[in-house]
């Protein structure tokens, strides 16, 4: 007979997230047996001065789709067009590995304006997240590699 599993909550969720994360995408591997595997994406900004990685894009591609799913830019290097070098980046490889759109999200509205600038269009919205804001959805279609 098999034993009932126990749950429990975790101060670290390092090791847990990489366990779950390996069997979502071994899952979702045999789900989708016939289509490329996803691939990550990272793209880091460096600090000139001490050459060390302090932002950057994080992503993934599967499914013809660029999920851009973090950026991150130092309040030091804003305003200086590193947030649209990173997703033009991002989009330029994603194309490479034959994706046809994109897509993120958002709670800043900042950055909200500069993905609608960069021709992202919001495909939802989950209101008061946080509580008086909202989470915005976004999309954009790749041109195709030429």
């Amino acid at each position: 007979m098999t034993q009932v599993p126990t749950l429990a909550f975790v101060e670290d969720d390092s090791a847990l997230q990489k366990v779950v994360l390996e069997g979502v995408r071994g899952f979702n591997r045999t789900l989708f047996a016939n289509h490329p595997p996803g691939q990550d994406l990272a793209i880091e900004i460096r600090d000139p001065e001490r050459n060390e990685p302090v932002g950057g894009l994080c992503g993934r591609t599967a499914g013809g789709w660029l999920a851009i799913e973090l950026i991150f830019v130092p309040e030091s290097f804003r305003g200086m067009g590193l947030a649209t070098q990173l997703i033009a980046m991002a989009e330029e490889e994603a194309k490479r590995r034959d994706c046809h759109s994109a897509w993120l999200d958002t709670m800043n509205p900042q950055a909200l304006t500069l993905y609608q600038r960069l021709g992202y269009e919001i495909f939802g919205e989950l209101k008061d997240y946080p509580v008086g804001s909202s989470r915005f959805f976004l999309q954009k279609k790749l041109a195709p590699k030429i």
